[in-house]
Parts: structure tokens; C-alpha cells; sequence
């Protein structure tokens, strides 16, 4: 995917870390820290099933990239650790509120700067910002990295 700046609104609250120089990254890219390593959603190996897999990167999930870094480079890159952002999805409506998780980008593993709605949120990455009613392929989301945040919150 090519660099799309997804961020629209609201506080990023960026940190700055360093990218493994086999690894590409792209401005708008979903990213997750694993054992240290900063990787785009699309690197996350198939967990058995979509919804291990998304619990998985929400577990693991870090923020958004704000800058690209392509293979070779090892310099540290802006990731926003919240903020509402636009993503791409599968044609569908959304409510204020509902619950934002990573896509299946087939084979089981999870498209790098797509989203889909999710049940629970120890899926989600984040919340639904304005409602999408007819059915659309982009929604905003307010994304809450889990690894510098806790993630998006169950309502009380």
C-alpha cells in the first residue's frame, strides 16, 4: 500500500522508535511491537483464526506510523499512539462507538492500513468517530495503541 497520511483529528501523542532494517513501513500503516521489533499489521503470522489474529495484534498493537521507513533503513520512525484516523474497509455502516479492529487481508494475516468492524474489544483497536450509514468503504476511527494506552476500554 502507498503512503497515505490517515490521520485527520486530535492529539497523536507520538513516540519515536526504531525500525529493523528488513522490515518496510508505510505513513498510515497499523503497527505492533513484537519481542522489541516495530512491524507493520500485515507481518502478524496467521493465529488459526481471524479473531486470534486480531486479538493478537491488539494485544500487540502500537499505534500508527506517521512516517515510512523503507528496507535498509534502522532509523526511528513517529508512530501516533491515538488520534482519529481514516481507514479503509470492506463496504459497511458504523455507529458512534462501535468497536475497530485490523482486516483480513486473506491467507490469514491482516491487511497493513484496513480495518473491520469487531464484537468485543480485545479485538479493537480503537472506536468508530462518526457514524457510516449507507454503507462505505472508509471509516474514522480513534485509535488507542494497547502497548502506551491500554487500548480501547469496555463501556461500564
Amino acid at each position: 500500500m502507498a503512503n497515505t497520511m490517515r490521520w485527520r483529528y486530535g492529539d497523536t501523542n507520538p513516540i519515536m522508535l526504531p525500525v529493523g532494517s528488513a522490515t518496510a513501513i508505510e505513513i498510515g500503516d497499523l503497527l505492533y511491537l513484537n519481542s522489541g521489533d516495530v512491524l507493520p499489521a500485515s507481518a502478524l503470522s496467521d493465529q488459526g483464526t481471524l479473531a486470534a489474529t486480531q486479538e493478537a495484534f491488539h494485544d500487540e498493537f502500537l499505534g500508527i506510523a506517521m512516517q515510512c521507513s523503507p528496507v535498509g533503513s534502522t532509523e526511528a520512525i513517529r508512530i501516533a499512539t491515538s488520534g482519529v484516523f481514516e481507514f479503509d474497509c470492506a463496504s459497511a455502516t458504523f455507529e458512534l462507538g462501535d468497536l475497530v479492529g485490523g482486516s483480513d487481508a486473506g491467507a490469514g494475516t491482516l491487511g497493513a492500513q484496513i480495518v473491520d468492524g469487531v464484537a468485543t474489544a480485545n479485538l479493537a483497536l480503537g472506536r468508530c468517530m462518526k457514524r457510516v450509514s449507507p454503507a462505505a468503504t472508509k471509516v474514522l476511527v480513534d485509535v488507542v495503541s494497547t502497548v502506551a494506552k491500554g487500548g480501547p476500554q469496555v463501556a461500564a
